[in-house]
């Protein structure tokens, strides 16, 4: 019986040791830096986010290995990492994916070496040297650690901290890595994710002639890399549109430490073309995209496109409800350029949304800035129109000159909009007046346009050093 039971212990053992040496060995270390890349395209787009796709050539080996695919961004969206061999099929299979973004700092170093021993170096002004400590890192708070040094614990202690090495868990850039099966000893590998710090605009500046009739109007692109990572001789796309994104909460506009200007080369810089519902512009050369830069490069240039002043004057749908009296004295009027973006007029491409700047020459020839307004994105063969502020030398004033009411919400009322021009030039005021319910009407002094349903025009032309009144008797109903 004991012999058999003997039998029995060895041959669980004998079972045993099989299975022990079939435990998978540790994979092979690999890492791949920036040199490696061989292609890199970037697609930013206006909302702090950009897409990243990189090409590398790595000397990987064949079996299980787990792969630093060290430099990607720091503020890179993990979970968006798409990685595939090129050329090879079935080249790889990831087994595991990590993110390790617990970058070497002072302060992390710090952090690592709680518990530990360090030496602290204080300079010694008699001996001309510095003397060395031996010293136990208790804890760290804001930064200033509380040490343990010959058997005393102390604080704030004058000195210049050394360690014995970097915490294998430190990393000095954000580094992706792969558990990876490999079936070839070289692959070249693309990988795509999206990244926030990335962000682009557009600002245009328009310089009009002394009529206020034509206009040279020069686009820029102001391109701001805030993502923690550099890309050069890049492939650079932009997206134009407002494309949808589930906000994380922390999302922001970087903050760039330098400026570096890059203009345009000769010709159209961008090739434009439409992308799903938005629109997707193309740099026509690669270009370097580095960390903590903000790069501008030409949109667009179109010299002698028409331009349109408009001097318009509001008015307000209530004013028609109750008895008022003089509502406006003096009430400056706005003026307005409008812009048709259309290939006959020089232009024609989608205007990504941004700020335009207009400046015209003075009597001198010296440009002066005359005012500024945000466009949205506006398509082919539509108008832009720019707000450039209020006239100096145009004013108006609104009277009411009658109200008759008829029950609780019918009234008829007259209205005189006087309207004087200072300047020593004729101008068309354009006199907007919004109206809701059922109107009518019912005498004017000059013609109007009917807009829309709820709104009608006077275009008085005013004459250099004179004015005009304008007068018209309107019926209302609004229930």
């Amino acid at each position: 019986m004991v012999l058999k039971r003997a039998s029995v212990i060895g041959f669980v053992v004998a079972l045993s040791l099989p299975a022990v040496a079939q435990q998978q060995p540790a994979p092979t270390l690999k890492a791949s830096p920036a040199k490696d890349r061989t292609e890199v395209s970037i697609t930013v787009y206006n909302q702090n986010f950009g897409l990243v796709r990189e090409v590398r050539d790595i000397d990987i080996g064949k079996g299980r290995v787990a792969l630093e695919f060290r430099e990607v961004a720091s503020l890179i969206q993990p979970e968006t990492v798409s990685i595939k061999p090129i050329g090879v099929a079935n080249g790889i299979n990831v087994l595991e994916q990590n993110y390790r973004y617990d970058l070497l700092s002072p302060a992390t170093l710090l952090d690592k070496y709680v518990g530990k021993k360090i030496r602290v170096y204080r300079w010694n002004e008699k001996l001309g040297k510095e003397d060395g400590f031996d010293a136990e890192v208790l804890a760290v708070n804001g930064g200033s650690p509380v040490l343990k040094i010959n058997g005393e614990i102390t604080y704030g202690f004058p000195g210049r901290l050394a360690f014995p090495e970097v915490p294998a868990n430190l990393i000095a850039k954000p580094t992706l890595v792969w558990l990876l099966d490999s079936n070839a000893p070289k692959q070249k590998l693309e990988v795509t994710y999206l990244t926030r710090g990335f962000n682009w605009k557009a600002d245009y500046v328009l310089t009009i002639d002394d009529k206020d009739q034509k206009g040279d109007l020069t686009g820029w692109v102001t391109l701001t890399n805030g993502t923690g990572a550099s890309y050069e001789n890049a492939k650079l796309k932009l997206v134009a549109g407002d494309v949808n994104k589930v906000s994380t909460g922390y999302d922001y506009a970087p903050k760039s430490k330098d400026a570096v200007t890059a203009t345009g080369s000769a010709g159209k810089p961008f090739k434009e073309e439409g992308l799903f519902e938005y629109h997707l512009y193309t740099l026509n050369k690669p270009t370097n995209v580095l960390q903590n830069e903000q790069k501008q490069v030409t949109l667009l240039e179109a010299e002698g496109i028409n331009v349109t002043k408009k001097l318009i004057f509001f008015g307000n749908s209530y004013y028609y409800r109750s008895s008022y009296g003089q509502v406006l004295a003096n009430q400056k009027v706005s003026v307005y350029l409008d812009i048709e973006n259309r290939a006959q007029n020089k232009l024609g491409i989608p205007l990504p949304k941004g700020v335009v700047r207009v400046y015209k020459s003075d009597k001198s020839g010296a440009k002066q800035f005359i005012g500024e307004d945000r466009i949205d994105h506006t398509p082919l063969d539509e108008k832009l129109r720019v707000k450039m502020g209020e006239a100096f030398d145009i004013v108006a004033d609104r009277k009411q000159m009658s109200w008759k009411p008829f029950g609780s919400c019918n009234s008829e009322t007259e209205w005189e909009i006087h309207v004087r021009n200072h300047k020593d030039v004729d101008e068309t005021v354009e006199i907007v007046e919004p109206i809701s319910g059922d109107w009518e009407i019912v005498s004017s002094t000059h013609p109007s346009v009917k807009k829309d349903a709820h709104t009608f025009v006077f275009n008085p032309k005013i004459p250099k050093k004179g004015d005009v009144k304008v007068k018209y008797r309107v019926r209302v109903k609004w229930c």
